[in-house]
């Protein structure tokens, strides 16, 4: 025995069913029968024989079927129904359910209601000889004589956006300098902004400016510190030692502040600012290379940092323990050492490999 629709309510032999034009407005009427034609429903709609009512079966799976005049309806399938004068209809999908839509016209919150389309989607029309075009909340479209209009909700596309280090996530095309700045953690009023696009110069950014994702090319932004001290020029950066050409070029890309310093007889390249990733209980440290006098022939080794890092959730870090005295800092040694499958190669290893091996070795010790 199959078990009565829980959306079909009897009452004395009537049956509840809710009837809309196609501004889908629902109401509730009553029938006298659970097995009402396409006529009688439009008759309850209030239509007479002559006005030549469009009855269109809304099903509890989301389909849709048109009732002649003397087809029943089967109410387990669904209880709502669109009643609406029209002479035809006209054919139309959303997201592959096709509709025979009794108006010309159609508003993207119909098809939104339609194909149960929830808000944080995007809504397409589908166009064959230009990009699908995106519906925004009060479009009406004029529905197309021939063929079909196809109707396709997406995700919202995801723009991503590198700020110093930050990876940062947009669902519009565009996004304003200062909330790009605000929601990768750094104060828009104490940055040089300088965006950096592949194949073009560097371009300063004002706090002011947008900037568009869809361009191509775009890379990232990149911050310097704004002079706010007592007036007096920014001390200049040491080059004590000659790094190759590709790590000072790959230095220049990262955006950060770097020195070359030969202090007691040994190299050392130190980064400012140098973003670590979540997990640590600071945002960023001073790293230190130890550059042997014979690289890149000689390796790398080991890296770094000051301050010291700990994790944000407590917990030792393994082979941090020692202290190296750099430039009069404390700085905290991370012991990490290539291993037989990743020996140093003299004519492909760099500054940027080793530094691949930072990043690497800090997002374990947090999981990333």
């Amino acid at each position: 025995m199959t078990a009565p629709n829980k959306d079909c309510s009897h009452d004395r032999g009537n049956v509840r069913i809710e009837i809309a034009d196609t501004d889908l407005i629902f109401r509730e009427i009553e029938l006298d029968t659970d097995t009402p034609t396409g006529g009688k429903i439009s008759k309850a709609a209030g239509f007479s024989v002559d006005e030549r009512a469009f009855v269109l079966q809304w099903m509890n799976d989301g389909d849709f079927e048109s009732l002649r005049v003397q087809e029943e309806a089967d109410l387990e399938k669904g209880t709502k129904f669109i009643v609406t004068q029209a002479d035809s209809s006209n054919r139309i999908a959303i997201d592959g359910n096709e509709v025979d839509w009794p108006d010309d016209n159609i508003s993207s919150a119909t098809v939104r209601k339609l194909g149960k389309i929830p808000d944080e989607k995007q809504l397409f029309i589908e166009r064959s000889e230009e990009p699908d075009r995106r519906l925004k909340d009060g479009d009406v479209i004029k529905i197309g004589k021939h063929g079909i209009e196809v109707f396709k909700s997406r995700e919202p596309k995801a723009w991503l956006l590198n700020v110093q280090g930050k990876r940062i996530k947009s669902e519009t095309p565009t996004i304003p300098v200062v909330e790009a700045l605000t929601r990768a953690g750094f104060d828009p009023n104490a940055w040089i902004i300088i965006l950096k696009v592949q194949g073009q110069p560097k371009r300063q950014l004002d706090v002011n400016d947008t900037i568009d994702l869809s361009a191509p090319g775009i890379e990232k932004v990149r911050l310097t510190p704004k002079d706010v001290g007592n007036g007096d020029a920014r001390p200049s950066l040491r080059r004590d030692f000659a790094l190759l050409e590709a790590d000072e070029s790959f230095l220049g890309e990262l955006g950060l502040l770097w020195e070359t310093k030969e202090i007691t007889g040994q190299h050392w390249l130190i980064i400012y600012d140098y973003p670590v990733p979540e997990g640590y209980s600071l945002t960023t440290v001073t790293l230190s290379l130890l550059v042997p006098p014979t690289y890149p022939k000689a390796e790398i080794d080991m890296f770094f940092v000051y301050p010291p890092l700990d994790k944000a959730t407590g917990g030792n870090i393994p082979a941090t323990e020692t202290r190296r005295s750099i430039d009069g800092l404390p700085f905290q040694q991370w012991s990490r050492h290539r291993g037989p499958g990743s020996r140093w190669h003299p004519c492909r290893d760099n500054v940027m490999t080793h530094l691949a091996l930072v990043e690497a070795a800090l997002n374990k010790e947090v999981d990333q």
